[in-house]
């Protein structure tokens, strides 16, 4: 940590805090998701936590939540034996039901497993959610389904259920995400309810994505980048620019942009238009042939859902969607394999490959026709020559064509993935988060494959939460929010903290003048 990073905290606490977090480690199978983290959340103050996927938010929050046991540090809570401070956590999915009321989900709290109150006093229950939630600004119907409220008033009545029963106010609020589902106009009413529970003496903690709304809300920000917390500063001493630089790492006039390598007149490969799909709202895109084209985006903004519904895992509908120069409306897998499309899914386990199979079966599994005979007969002789081919050009460690898939470091099950679409020849290629989960090794070399494919004449998609990753492999790449293409940095233009600034859905001065949405990437 640097010393820009370090914040001085003077003159900040008055008393004790309500929250307060200490040296936290927590460690999975190779990977420390939390390395030494701390900190404090006083009463009336709101600090936002902030960092790209991947940075340890999540970790946190389930650690101060009860769910994970660090491996080190301890939290404590503030208050005393009359007044103990209560640490309560909101979703992004808010956990109501909504086909019932205000009231009914009000309700739920003190009587769980109550579908209706209709036993209850209803008067008297309705007068008493209309009462908790008067705190939050102007009233609303509260005995219809919340169904038919606006998303900023069922995140209301989601904040008012966590704060239902509080015998004092110095408590924590854990808002996760809150505002993704909000219109601008909705986020202030949002916003208006979050200041009162601070003023009220409550501490909140803000995670978000959006750093606009972070500058906005927030007193204090701290910012956690690959498990560590790398700042903690009065929001009023921060602006857009040094915010991206603590979430990347990198300035943002640095120039690390990737060179354009591929020629305008090369033959296009994929081109939709309108693409509609669970999370996609509408994405145009192009890939030419020996093209690598990054999709970023934070999660949620359609970023993860896009390479499943262009290889028709997923149903879509699209305007136009065309493969080599020709149509492709009704898409699936199988038909996506013989057009020569080829997709590496980010959850190898589960889509990625079948675990109780061994490496060759893994491998030669999408197409068998030339380890078969003339009536579908397997050859096993010629498949097990095909699997150590495969080992031994991809690298994969220990060189056990016969070990089963789940065996394997995540670095080689990636490598056994990749093995099985490249053995042949794809003309398009559709990573999602090639090298989530594998060490630098297995990375570069995952890298190196990528570049071959491209160098042969394939086109590639790269979907990753990784802005250095895109940087440093993409030609161009698509920014998306909201399930909509925002955004197109290539050349000069293509910077990390640029792609982290577009995702945040923040202009800098390195992002500045690229307008978006564009309408034919």
């Amino acid at each position: 940590m640097t010393s820009t990073e370090t914040v001085p905290q003077e003159g900040r606490r008055q008393a004790p805090p309500l929250l307060r977090a200490l040296g936290l480690i927590k460690d999975f199978p190779g990977l420390r998701a939390l390395d030494e983290v701390s900190l404090d959340v006083d009463g009336g103050e709101i600090v936002a936590l902030v960092g790209h996927n991947g940075s340890g938010k999540s970790t946190l929050v389930k650690i101060l939540a009860g769910v994970y046991t660090p491996d080190g540090g301890r939290v404590e809570l503030g208050g005393d034996e009359s007044e103990r401070t209560e640490l309560h956590v909101i979703h992004q999915d808010l956990g109501l039901v909504s086909e019932l009321t205000a009231v009914e989900n009000l309700g739920l709290a003190a009587h769980p497993g109550a579908r209706a109150l209709a036993p209850l006093q209803r008067r008297r229950e309705s007068r008493r959610a209309r009462d908790l939630l008067s705190r939050f600004g102007d009233a609303f119907d509260v005995d219809v389904p919340i169904s038919t409220l606006a998303p900023a008033q069922r995140s209301i009545i989601a904040i008012a259920r966590a704060m239902d029963g509080w015998t004092h106010d110095a408590n924590v609020l854990i808002l996760d995400e809150p505002t993704e589902a909000l219109h601008a106009s909705e986020v202030d009413v949002l916003f208006d309810a979050v200041r009162r529970v601070a003023a009220a003496g409550a501490g909140v903690v803000f995670i978000s994505h959006r750093l606009d709304e972070v500058l906005t809300l927030s007193d204090r920000v701290v910012v956690l980048r690959d498990g560590r917390k790398v700042a903690d500063q009065r929001t009023a001493d921060l602006d857009q620019q040094s915010l991206v630089r603590h979430v990347t790492g990198v300035d943002a006039d640095r120039s690390d942009s990737h060179r354009t390598r591929v020629q305008a007149d090369g033959e296009t490969l994929l081109d939709v238009a309108g693409l509609r799909s669970a999370g996609i709202s509408g994405v145009d895109l192009r890939l030419r042939e020996g093209e690598i084209l990054g999709i970023a985006g934070v999660l949620g903004s359609g970023r993860d859902a896009l390479p499943a519904a262009l290889f028709g895992a997923v149903g879509s509908v699209a305007e136009r969607f065309a493969v080599g120069g020709r149509d492709y409306p009704m898409r699936s897998p199988r038909e996506s394999v013989r057009r020569g499309m080829a997709f590496v899914a980010g959850d190898r386990i589960a889509l990625g490959a079948i675990g109780p199979m061994n490496a060759r079966e893994n491998m030669t599994l999408p197409e068998l026709k030339d380890v078969t005979g003339p009536i579908g007969v397997l050859r096993s002789q010629r498949e097990r020559a095909h699997a150590r081919t495969l080992v031994e050009r991809y690298d994969v460690r220990p060189a056990r064509a016969e070990q089963r898939f789940t065996q394997f470091s995540g670095g080689n099950q990636q490598k056994i993935v990749f093995a099985k679409w490249l053995r042949n020849d794809p003309r398009i290629l559709l990573l999602e988060e090639p090298t989530q989960g594998v060490d630098i090794g297995a990375k570069q070399a995952i890298y190196d494959e990528i570049e071959r494919a491209a160098a042969d004449g394939a086109g590639v998609i790269v979907c990753s939460s990784d802005a250095k990753e895109l940087v440093r492999l993409c030609d161009r790449v698509l920014v998306m929010r909201a399930g909509d293409v925002v955004a197109e940095l290539a050349g000069d233009e293509l910077t990390e903290p640029a792609l982290v600034a577009r995702g945040y859905g923040l202009a800098t001065a390195s992002t500045i003048g690229q307008e978006g949405p564009h309408h034919d990437h």
